[in-house]
């Protein structure tokens, strides 16, 4: 394969779910071996965050998973973003639409629920913010099973190989 795959998590602020998504994501991509090969970044379809580190709550709930979403800073979706971007996974029906509003002509099969690929009978991420610790945990239990999904359909789609554990 010659190009990087590039996948893009989104949400509503780019402060919570899609940040967790991008740094759970990075983590098993990174395990397989993969982290040459497939590019990610997260965004969202609001710019009330641009700029901003993820949400403490967030942060706190990844770090005890060994997840560091510090580094991560909110920026919102750009029409670019539907030409470089391979797949671009919306963490719930809302973000979809307004993603699919946003998608120029031709590039609508790039869109799809981030869930999709999850085994829990979901179809979107809980938007934690505001909510109780519980919620914030339910996003990583959600987040973590559609990773490893997502990971096994890439490496499907694409004929890649797992290099790592």
């Amino acid at each position: 394969m010659s190009e990087r795959i590039r996948v893009l998590m989104v949400c509503l602020g780019n402060i919570c779910r899609s940040p967790t998504a991008e740094a759970v994501f990075r983590a098993r991509v990174e395990a397989a071996g993969l982290a040459g090969l497939i590019e990610l970044d997260s965004a969202g379809t609001s710019d009330w965050h641009v700029g901003e580190p993820p949400h403490p709550p967030s942060i706190e709930a990844a770090a005890r998973r060994g997840y560091d979403l510090r580094p991560l800073r909110a920026r919102q979706v750009k029409r670019e973003d539907f030409d470089t971007f391979h797949h671009v996974l919306a963490m719930d029906r809302q973000n979809l639409a307004d993603l699919r509003r946003l998608c120029p002509p031709g590039r609508e099969e790039r869109l799809r629920l981030f869930l999709s690929h999850g085994t829990q009978g979901r179809e979107e991420v809980p938007d934690p913010y505001g909510l109780h610790e519980a919620v914030y945990t339910e996003v990583l239990d959600l987040v973590e099973d559609a990773s490893d999904g997502l990971l096994r359909h890439l490496l499907d789609l694409h004929g890649l190989v797992r290099h790592g554990t």
